[in-house]
């Protein structure tokens, strides 16, 4: 069993904008020799989220939409009025979403759906700079 792993950045522009990572997973995978295994993305934030959607402006709108809908960015949330900040729906959604997604790769190329993609997706309230790892395991 190898392990690999490849770290990379994004300057996001926050309010849900859902970034398709895909290709820094596949270009992680072309450059190891690991042929067969498993790959995860992670983001290395509080309020930010990774996993795997059909990437297309209709579904990244729905998503967001059902988001705003269970964490409202203007309900009082007990995050801002502790720390003087704007952020805790932020914080909430990314929980909800998860740091990570784990997808197989056989032959060096990635076991998606035909539609199915790798995103992160920025929920803060303010543009940032996010680091995420792709980390690879197998044979």
């Amino acid at each position: 069993m190898q392990a690999r792993y490849e770290e990379f950045t994004l300057d996001t522009h926050a309010d849900g904008e859902v970034i398709d990572v895909t290709a820094h997973a596949q270009k992680a995978l072309d450059n190891t020799d690991v042929k067969d295994g498993i790959c995860t993305v992670f983001v290395a934030h509080s309020t930010c989220g990774v996993t795997t959607i059909e990437y297309e402006p209709g579904c990244n709108a729905d998503l967001n939409r059902v988001l705003e809908s269970m964490a409202p960015h203007d309900d009082p949330w007990e995050h801002n009025e502790r720390n003087a900040d704007s952020n805790g729906h932020s914080h909430v959604r990314a929980a909800l979403i998860g740091p990570s997604v784990t997808v197989p790769f056989a032959n060096r190329e990635l076991l998606l759906g035909t539609w199915q993609k790798i995103v992160c997706i920025d929920f803060d309230d303010r543009p940032r700079s996010r680091r995420l790892i792709v980390q690879l395991l197998g044979e």
